[in-house]
């Protein structure tokens, strides 16, 4: 909470209010009295928040060096649209002094022609960093990298090493930790700021600096990257080419925007909703739809396969039409069940917390899982069927399904993440739409077949 006791969503939220007050009324001294004590990350959040055609009046009224921190913050889709409506030597301002991880970030999401001209016309320092991160491969450690951190030698003091990080600290990302190299750039060791601070000033960076260096390489994943900055509780990691040489580090602020990123990607998955790392809400209607109606597609032909097992089994219906009742319950239990086993799997493979036990334990102890669920769940629906129906062997057959189509969501949920990821597909993509297909056809057959055998039909 803030010094005044409100909370950051309702501070946040009046700001963007009173700014878009402002700006109806045309008070531009105003608007811009209100953004000069509100942070950067705040002020892009409000910007965000208002209609488009006010967005480009509210960033106007920012300072150079205050439109640059806030345009970092900004959603790709919201950069984008101001890209457009800037003059030509406005948005050179902007992504010159932009850090290099940042703008490569935004390069990734414009149109190649404008990518190319900006590139031309950016400074030569900063053109040569910019081509470094974009020569990587996307979602990599070099492309997320920035190239503006300090690295000194073994040899100098202390003393020398305070002084020379006065000097360069405008052009570092990072302070906190300072990297020793040596003649060829290979990374050798890593000094915190904490411990050149409490060392002896005669002291060599050699005798201080820790040798067993964590590091990734430039064709890390970024996903790998941001687990190893968690695992080891680091706010940076340096970044390393083949042979070893130090090219970037990557910090934990970037981090953080990778796990929430890969976090909204894997839940709109887990709803059939394709996601290319766009805010949903911010994504016109018409690409929406289209993200979302693939599997909706793959469902609709999941259900006209079903409707057309139950009606092949007509005759059954027929001389026992309750067995039609509990179609409902028994498909959507298996859905439910397969959901929570494919959901614990794809996290685990996410933070890697099952690695270790390999796929045919984890999938057996998901089955045992599934026939415990099923043997409580199964007691339940017997009873509660033979309450509303009357007939025993009808509620012993909904009792009987329900635990072998528990046990089969249970393997299905589980096993399925594993097949997708081993044939390079995404598991939470392509594992909600199979398990719900898996569990309402094979639910199906395995009911009526059940119930054939226990009536006698």
């Amino acid at each position: 909470m803030t010094a005044n006791g409100i909370k950051h969503n309702e501070l946040r939220q009046l700001v963007r209010s009173q700014l878009e007050l402002l700006l109806n009324q045309g008070n531009l001294e105003g608007a811009k009295a209100l953004l000069v004590p509100v942070k950067p990350v705040d002020i892009a959040e409000a910007i965000e928040g208002l209609p488009e055609s006010m967005q480009v009046i509210a960033f106007r009224l920012l300072s150079k060096s205050e439109a640059i921190e806030v345009y970092e913050y900004l959603d790709s889709a919201v950069q984008q649209a101001l890209i457009q409506e800037f003059k030509r030597q406005e948005v050179l301002d902007i992504v010159d002094k932009m850090s290099p991880d940042d703008r490569a970030k935004l390069f990734d999401e414009l149109p190649a022609k404008v990518v190319r001209r900006l590139v031309a016309q950016l400074s030569p320092g900063e053109r040569q960093a910019t081509a470094l991160l974009l020569g990587y491969e996307e979602d990599t450690a070099g492309r997320i990298m920035t190239p503006e951190y300090i690295s000194l030698k073994e040899s100098l003091t202390v003393s020398e090493t305070l002084t020379r990080i006065r000097s360069l600290a405008n052009a570092s990302e990072v302070i906190y930790y300072l990297y020793v190299t040596d003649a060829s750039r290979r990374l050798t060791g890593i000094v915190s700021l904490r411990d050149l601070v409490v060392s002896s000033t005669e002291k060599t960076l050699g005798e201080i600096m820790t040798r067993d260096v964590v590091f990734v390489h430039t064709d890390t994943d970024q996903e790998e990257v941001a687990r190893t900055i968690q695992r080891y509780d680091l706010l940076a990691v340096p970044v390393v080419d083949r042979e070893d040489r130090l090219v970037g580090v990557v910090t934990v602020d970037d981090v953080i925007d990778i796990l929430e990123q890969e976090a909204t990607e894997d839940i709109y998955a887990l709803g059939g909703v394709q996601s290319d790392g766009d805010n949903y809400f911010q994504t016109n209607l018409i690409t929406v739809a289209r993200r979302r109606v693939v599997w909706l597609f793959v469902l609709l032909i999941t259900n006209t396969v079903t409707g057309t097992i139950i009606r092949s089994q007509e005759e059954l219906l027929q001389q026992v039409v309750t067995l039609a009742a509990f179609i409902p319950l028994l498909t959507g239990t298996g859905g439910n069940v397969g959901a929570q086993s494919s959901t614990v799997i794809i996290r685990g493979l996410n933070t890697e917390e099952i690695t270790d036990l390999g796929p045919g334990k984890v999938i057996f102890r998901e089955a045992l899982a599934g026939i415990l669920l099923g043997g409580i769940l199964g007691i339940v629906a017997t009873v509660w069927a033979y309450w509303l129906q009357g007939n025993f062997f009808v509620s012993l057959a909904v009792g009987i399904s329900l635990i072998a189509i528990a046990l089969l969501a249970s393997v299905a949920g589980s096993a399925l993440p594993f097949l997708f990821r081993s044939l390079k597909l995404d598991p939470a993509l392509m594992s909600a739409p199979f398990i719900t297909t898996a569990v309402d056809v094979l639910g199906v057959l395995i009911y009526f077949n059940i119930a054939r055998v226990i009536l006698g039909l």
